[in-house]
C-alpha cells in the first residue's frame, strides 16, 4: 500500500534501529543496498536514499512517506504533510541545529556584523540565502558536499552547518555566531497519498508504532510482590507515568504492584524498594509504550 522511503547516511543507524524497535525491521542484502523490504501488509516498497533528496522525492509523488529532518524540508522549500517530529538523531535525541559559525578570533559578534563578499560555505545555500536576506548582508554563498568546518578560514570566512553536540565546532577552532534552525527528524507524507483515507490510515499506523518505540526509549517495566503491611512504604516510593497498577494476590495480605520508570535511576529505585518491603521483584524491558 505504501512507498516508503528512509534517509542514508549519518541518521541510517539510528533510523533502522528505531524501526527495529517498532517491529518494522528493514532488511536489505547489506548496507549499501538502496532497496529494502519490511515485513508488514502497509508497506510494499522500501527505499533507502539521501535526507537531503527525500522531500522533494515525497513531493513529486515517487513515495508516499518518508523520514527527513526539518532542516531539508526547509532547504528544499517542499510542500509536504508532517505526521509528527520523531525525536531521535544520530547521537543523542535532541534536535540538531542549523547554525552559522566564525573562527573564534574572528571580529564579528553579530549575522549584521559580517561584510560585504564575505565568503560563506555551507550545504544549505538557499535557507543561508534567505537567512542573510532577512539580515540585510550582501554574501558570496559557495555550496559545500561534506567536512565543511575544515574550510575556515583557509577557503571560507563562515560556514553554515548541521551541530548536534558542538564538539566539532570546538574542535576546528569555531564559535556560533547565530543559529538559523532548530530540527528534529520528521516523518512526513506526500500530500495527495496523505488525503486518501486508507493510505492515511496506514501511515498513522506507521507512526503510532515509532512514537511507541520512541516514547519507550530509557523506560524500563517493574513487577513486583509485597505484603499489606509495607504496600503504603512502597507506593510512596515508585515512581509512574500515572500511578502504580496494584492488584491483590490470591493467596491474602499480598499485592502485585507494577510501574514503568525510567531507566536511569532504576539502580538506587530497586534497593530502596527492597527496603521498604517489597519482595519479587522483577525489571523487564520495553520496546513501544502507546497510549
Amino acid at each position: 500500500m505504501l512507498s516508503l522511503v528512509l534517509p542514508k547516511g549519518s541518521l541510517e543507524k539510528a533510523t533502522m534501529q528505531l524501526f527495529d524497535a517498532a517491529d518494522l525491521t528493514v532488511r536489505r542484502a547489506s548496507d549499501r543496498d538502496y532497496r529494502a523490504q519490511i515485513d508488514d501488509p502497509r508497506i510494499d516498497r522500501v527505499r533507502v536514499l539521501r535526507p537531503q533528496e527525500i522531500p522533494t522525492y515525497l513531493e513529486q509523488g515517487l513515495f508516499d512517506l518518508g523520514i527527513t529532518g526539518r532542516d531539508w524540508i526547509t532547504e528544499t522549500d517542499s510542500d509536504v504533510v508532517s505526521l509528527g517530529e520523531l525525536k531521535y538523531s544520530k547521537a543523542t535525541d535532541n534536535p540538531v541545529r542549523v547554525i552559522m559559525a566564525v573562527p573564534n578570533d574572528a571580529p564579528w559578534q553579530k549575522v549584521s556584523d559580517l561584510p560585504e563578499g564575505v565568503r560563506i560555505s555551507t550545504e544549505f545555500p538557499a535557507l543561508t540565502r534567505r537567512f542573510l536576506d532577512r539580515h540585510g548582508v550582501k554574501a558570496r554563498v559557495v555550496p559545500s558536499y561534506g567536512a565543511t568546518e575544515a574550510k575556515v578560514p583557509d577557503i571560507v570566512d563562515v560556514i553554515v552547518d548541521l551541530t548536534e553536540t558542538g564538539s566539532s565546532l570546538r574542535k576546528n577552532g569555531l564559535r556560533i555566531l547565530d543559529t538559523l534552525l532548530t530540527s528534529y527528524t520528521e516523518l512526513v507524507a506526500n500530500r495527495a497519498s496523505y488525503e486518501d483515507a486508507a493510505k492515511r490510515a496506514a501511515m498513522e499506523d506507521v507512526a503510532l508504532l515509532l512514537q511507541g518505540a520512541i516514547r519507550a526509549r530509557g523506560n524500563v517495566l517493574l513487577k513486583l510482590n509485597v505484603a499489606d503491611t509495607a504496600l503504603r512504604a512502597v507506593l510512596e516510593i515508585m515512581p509512574a507515568m500515572s500511578s502504580p497498577t496494584v492488584t491483590p494476590l490470591a493467596g491474602g495480605e499480598q499485592h502485585a504492584v507494577e510501574s514503568v520508570v525510567a531507566k536511569r535511576g532504576v539502580n538506587t529505585l530497586i534497593p530502596a524498594l527492597k527496603a521498604a518491603g517489597a519482595r519479587d521483584i522483577l525489571e523487564i524491558p520495553i520496546s513501544k509504550i502507546v497510549d
